[in-house]
């Protein structure tokens, strides 16, 4: 069966999608976008990440080409084109086609909209079990991480480095403190209490780190929003990475360091099972 995506205003295989190479997003990575899980076909937080779209458009000054409603539409038609039940979805908005130049076109052009999908694939429960090795770098990544825009490189980067070093991930820190990871948020516990950076600025404000402290406030689990030095990281009990389709992976090394025993702690456990009851009654309905 071919895969469907979305392209201005049309449903094509996706071996027939094809953009300008005058589009922005090509040129200059002038575009933002959002990835989002799809269960047994439901989207999942779908009001939430529309949210988050909508203040990325709105920060990089491109017109938003939709309501809520549209692209709830429009992302359900893609999720129910394609074959799997469980899926990533991909939403992608350029700034348009226009000869190449800095200044944004004036008048504007018609923003370039891709919606598509895959299977969805998520860490094992034998990594899960493991959990990750992660190393610590400097985030030299601009000042406006809050905004989920498709200028990746140095997120890659960082990322290839920790490949590099036979890990998973990499968690960024300004000034000798935590932000996030290349792509996820960062979450610490420390004598039963979780702990996540503020949202600023500097980190992309993530569905699932609301997510999380949601079920934290809901179930009485103690938690702070406040900054994590690197000496705090490294002397937590627990280290958790939260993404939309990783969902909440337990980081065990740090730095060629244990995390507490090494393994995945009680809270993290208790977490996960709160996080997986949630998500099996949203897709019930």
């Amino acid at each position: 069966m071919s895969e469907t995506v979305y392209l201005n205003g049309e449903f094509v295989p996706k071996s027939d999608a094809k953009v300008s190479v005058l589009d922005r997003g090509f040129i200059f990575g002038d575009a933002v976008y959002e990835l989002l899980p799809a269960y047994n076909r439901r989207l999942f937080r779908l009001r939430e990440h529309l949210a988050r779209l909508r203040y990325s458009l709105a920060s990089v000054r491109i017109a938003n080409p939709y309501d809520d409603e549209r692209w709830s539409e429009l992302l359900q038609r893609v999720v129910d084109a394609n074959p799997w039940d469980d899926q990533s979805v991909y939403l992608q908005v350029t700034r348009g086609v226009a000869p190449r130049d800095q200044p944004f076109p004036s008048p504007p052009v018609e923003p370039t909209v891709l919606i598509m999908s895959s299977p969805l694939r998520q860490p094992t429960e034998a990594q899960r079990a493991e959990g990750y090795k992660v190393i610590t770098r400097e985030d030299y990544r601009w000042l406006r991480c809050d905004i989920k825009t498709t200028s990746l490189i140095a997120n890659c980067l960082l990322r290839q480095e920790a490949v590099d070093a036979g890990c998973a991930e990499v968690i960024l820190l300004r000034d000798g403190k935590v932000t996030e990871a290349s792509s996820a948020n960062v979450f610490i516990v420390k004598d039963g209490i979780i702990v996540a950076p503020p949202k600023d600025h500097l980190i992309l404000p993530g569905i699932t780190y609301d997510l999380v402290l949601e079920l934290a406030k809901a179930h009485e689990l103690p938690f702070e929003m406040r900054d994590i030095p690197l000496t705090e990281l490294y002397a937590s009990d627990e280290v958790w990475l939260t993404s939309s389709i990783r969902e909440i992976m337990p980081v065990t090394v740090v730095d060629g360091m244990p995390v507490g025993n090494g393994a995945p702690g009680p809270v993290y456990r208790a977490m996960y099972a709160l996080y997986q009851d949630y998500k099996e009654k949203y897709a019930r309905g």
